[in-house]
């Protein structure tokens, strides 16, 4: 049983479903083209019941426009009703997620009113998980406590080679839960025992190593990156994207989960290499260092899903013409298109044990003996896909043999400060999005998340999706239950009361995994859409009954507006990421607002009344105000207002009585 929920046309879309309704009416078959993924298909069997299509319908997949892609999927069309459950998994998710959200998102926002709290307290199936992420970390952080722990460091000197070696644990050492040294006076006993004595290399390996190419970006890779180089929002990578697509005809697909390219399309590297070096000549160089003849893993048909990675066109254009932004993100997916076509990154990878003292201490050390394509990305600071072992040395330690013998030349004992886990930035937390699986609750559900997203590099366990991720996050801080510390995003008192009212179910990624395993039920044909919705209604209403009942047993901070005393409230300014705080009794002739800072809001500073000059009218002392227009300028009021309000011009700081105003301006 399919629900298809009756429906109604969007009116920005209603001219082009006239077009298609139009078509269908002369058309003796039809083949479905939408994206070969839940939700392509849902798209066109929508409309296909819609128009009441009753004529044989095919299923063509296409995740590639490469033709010789097009020619193959065209010649092996398949009945549309093989996919049914295809369509009814994504009509599922679809419902679920709107049954879910608006019920749990009522239940909690009333019950909030109750309690004085004035906002909206929005629930969803990806959205709360979410903010549980950044309240989990905000608490784990602030309840580190703060220990030490002990490094030994020794610096040997072998054949005239000068290099340092860590200390390496031994049976009987006192060591902390992470097998630290946590013995001040035992670690400086160590780096006493070995100063000056004689070392030997009791071993030493060196084997060659090599470092494939990052994969081209997909969509959530991207707006990291942009907000770890540029500070850049995960909603303004998307739109940035989707200009460089329609607009410039620059990149290929924009809201891609997927960071693999189809085999047939290693075929098309000249030309968008052609392309990248005509439209950005800072590439031209490399573009003649670059070998279209090498394929990297990236090209690998049976890992590309609906979608492939965002990589360039063969369309060219003036970089000029390009907006800064779009100017960076165009560059950055091309560095990675052009990175598929150099050699490997090599090197030989060295590890020495020496023993001095009865103590062993070990060191390891890279040196590069091709550069490949490392070449275009030197300056990437902070790059996960660039990271090694921080303790690595670049001391060339590979002429050592075992058996060599030196000194010890020095040895010191470091006090080290253990540290919580940070807070989570944009690019941290975008990077965790796709990882949740290690924060499901049940174990059992635990598992079948991992297995979601089993063999798809780019989408470890993940929640939601390229195209809602970002305006998810973006709802979070609209709401006020994420606020940007610097460069840290953490969750405001307000959303870390809500979350201790959520049921674990809700907070933790534990839903997205349920739902995923019903779901393979629906795509296999063993249960319908019908009895999922049912099921979750059934859990809706237990949820909201409980609400109702218990309501949510938390104290909101309230903030009371200093001129009338009803809740201030949160609210974000249009156009821009700035918020400000304004009062609820706004309706009923209340315009007081302040600015915002952290999530709070900053009170207007206090006008001193003057000791000299009083109103004519009532005899009260006059206050001094800033005027909104022109900037800079000032006005006097009464400090009796609301009952008197009568006003002055200001001249030369002080009030004109012989040019009184009758009324108060609206800013006092």
């Amino acid at each position: 049983m399919r629900l298809f929920i009756a429906e109604k046309p969007a009116p920005d879309k209603e001219s082009q479903l006239t077009i298609i309704l139009d078509l269908l009416k002369q058309a003796g078959s039809v083949v479905n083209a939408g994206d070969p993924d839940e939700e392509g298909q849902l798209l066109v069997d929508e409309i296909l019941v819609y128009a009441g299509c009753k004529l044989p319908v095919k299923r063509v997949l296409i995740n590639d426009n490469n033709t010789k892609v097009v020619r193959k999927a065209l010649d092996n069309l398949r009945d549309n009703s093989e996919f049914a459950g295809l369509s009814a998994a994504a009509e599922a998710r679809s419902v679920g997620d709107q049954l879910y959200g608006f019920n749990m998102t009522r239940a909690y926002t009333l019950a909030a009113r109750q309690a004085g709290y004035q906002g909206v307290l929005s629930v969803g199936r990806v959205q709360t998980p979410i903010l549980g992420l950044v309240v989990r970390r905000d608490r784990a952080y602030s309840a580190h406590e703060k220990a030490f722990y002990y490094i030994v460091t020794g610096r040997f000197d072998i054949k005239g080679v000068a290099f340092p070696a860590r200390y390496q644990i031994a049976e009987g050492d006192p060591v902390d839960e992470k097998g630290r040294l946590s013995n001040d006076q035992h670690a400086q006993a160590i780096a006493n025992e070995v100063k000056g004595k004689t070392v030997r290399i009791v071993s030493a390996e060196t084997r060659q190593k090599e470092q494939q190419p990052p994969l081209p970006y997909n969509l959530l890779k991207l707006q990291t990156d942009a907000s770890r180089k540029y500070g850049m929002k995960p909603d303004q990578v998307k739109d940035i994207t989707q200009a460089l697509r329609e607009k410039h005809r620059l990149i290929t697909y924009n809201r891609s989960d997927c960071e693999y390219l189809s085999d047939e399309q290693h075929g098309d590297a000249p030309g968008v290499l052609s392309a990248i070096a005509a439209t950005a000549p800072m590439f031209a160089n490399v573009e003649g260092l670059a070998d279209p003849s090498l394929k990297s893993r990236a090209f690998d048909s049976t890992k590309v899903s609906a979608h492939h990675a965002i990589i360039p066109t063969e369309a060219t254009a003036d970089l000029s013409a390009l907006s800064d932004a779009e100017q960076k993100i165009y560059l950055l997916i091309a560095r990675a298109y052009i990175a598929q076509f150099f050699a490997k990154h090599q090197y030989d990878q060295t590890t020495l044990v020496v023993e001095a003292g009865g103590h062993r201490f070990a060191v390891r050390s890279n040196v590069t003996t091709r550069l490949g394509w490392l070449m275009l990305y030197r300056n990437d600071a902070g790059n996960e896909d660039l990271e090694g072992d921080e303790n690595d040395v670049s001391v060339d330690i590979r002429p050592l043999r075992e058996g060599q013998e030196g000194t010890c030349t020095d040895a010191e004992s470091a006090q080290q400060e253990t540290k919580p886990q940070p807070l989570y930035t944009m690019a941290t937390l975008l990077q965790d999005l796709t990882r949740v699986a290690k924060y499901v609750s049940d174990d059992r559900l635990r598992k079948v998340l991992i297995e979601k997203d089993k063999g798809k590099e780019g989408e470890h366990r993940g929640i939601g999706t390229p195209a809602t991720r970002d305006s998810i996050i973006a709802t979070l801080f609209e709401r006020g239950y994420l606020i940007e510390q610097g460069k840290s995003i953490v969750s405001s008192p307000s959303a870390r009361e809500f979350y201790d009212a959520l049921p674990d179910q809700a907070k933790f990624p534990d839903m997205t995994a349920l739902w995923h395993e019903q779901q393979k039920t629906i795509l296999a044909g063993e249960r319908d859409a019908v009895s999922f919705v049912l099921d979750l209604m059934a859990y809706v209403t237990g949820e909201v009954g409980r609400v109702k009942q218990n309501g949510l047993g938390i104290k909101f901070e309230i903030h009371p507006c200093p001129s009338c005393g009803k809740a201030l409230h949160r609210f974000k300014k249009k156009d821009t990421d700035e918020f400000f705080w304004g009062c609820t009794g706004y309706t009923e002739g209340c315009k007081y607002s302040c600015d915002d800072k952290d999530g709070k809001p900053v009170p207007k500073s206090a006008v001193k009344a003057s000791d000299i000059h009083k109103c004519k009218v009532c005899g009260k002392r006059l206050c001094r105000r800033p005027g909104k227009k022109p900037v800079g300028s000032f006005f006097w009021s009464c400090s009796g207002y609301p009952e008197c309000k009568q006003t002055y011009r200001d001249v030369k700081g002080k009030p004109d009585f012989s040019n009184k105003t009758t009324a108060a301006p609206a800013s006092i």
